[in-house]
């Protein structure tokens, strides 16, 4: 699995880690909210561990984000000293799937981040998009268009993706840019450059181009028969 630590404890992040690398998984760690945040929405992970006393942005902020405006349904395992019923509950409410209290067994930690893993393969229908003469696969990111292969930088393969899992959707600069940049706002012309360049390499061989620029308001993808398989 790929999994991402957001924890500010060091030695409870280099534990945790330490002890999945030794499992065979693949991990990285955020100190913060914010760049937790970033690298949860810029990236593709199997389950986060989410801690919840985080410096810049805590870490129930951190999860309602993730869920209702970057739209990411990566598992997470809030991870805390809060024991109470209450505080569970919370985290519930706000998008974790799971929930394991201090001090804890990296054993247990492990096991839970596999069920999660497995129950939310379960709940994928499948893992390539395609709207009109375009596909990605969002497991091995590639991207065809009338059976040509794009190559595409990462922030444009995430716009992409926004745009395919929701298509006709008129989706907002500001939308945009959180779910591909979190907090750490881009340059005011990012999303211009890389929506130019999403544009240029999905109709370089004069085909249409399927993004509309909705003036005034963002940008939507557009097909009458765009389905999910």
């Amino acid at each position: 699995m790929r999994v991402l630590i957001i924890e500010d404890e060091r030695d409870i992040a280099e534990n945790i880690f330490d002890y999945l690398e030794s499992r065979g998984h693949v991990a990285d760690t955020a100190g913060d909210g914010l760049t937790g945040l970033h690298l949860a929405t810029t990236q593709d992970w199997d389950a986060i561990i989410l801690d919840l006393r985080l410096p810049g942005l805590n870490g129930l902020s951190l999860c309602e984000k993730l869920r209702n405006e970057a739209q990411r349904d990566t598992p997470v395992l809030m991870v805390t000293a809060r024991d109470t019923l209450e505080n569970k509950l919370e985290g519930f409410s706000r998008g974790a799937d799971d929930y394991i209290v201090k001090p804890f067994a990296l054993a247990e930690v492990e096991a839970r981040l596999i069920a999660l893993h497995k129950r939310n393969k379960k709940q994928v229908v499948g893992s390539t998009l395609r709207v009109g003469d375009i596909m990605f696969d969002t497991r091995t990111l590639q991207v065809e268009r009338g059976g040509r292969r794009l190559r595409l930088a990462p922030k444009c393969l995430r716009i992409l993706e926004l745009l395919m899992r929701e298509p006709n959707r008129v989706w907002t600069r500001a939308q945009l840019e959180m779910a591909v940049w979190g907090d750490t706002q881009p340059d005011s012309d990012s999303l211009r450059t890389h929506m130019y360049a999403l544009r240029r390499a999905l109709s370089i061989d004069g085909e249409k181009d399927p993004i509309d620029t909705v003036h005034g308001y963002g940008y939507r993808l557009t097909d009458e028969h765009a389905h999910q398989v």
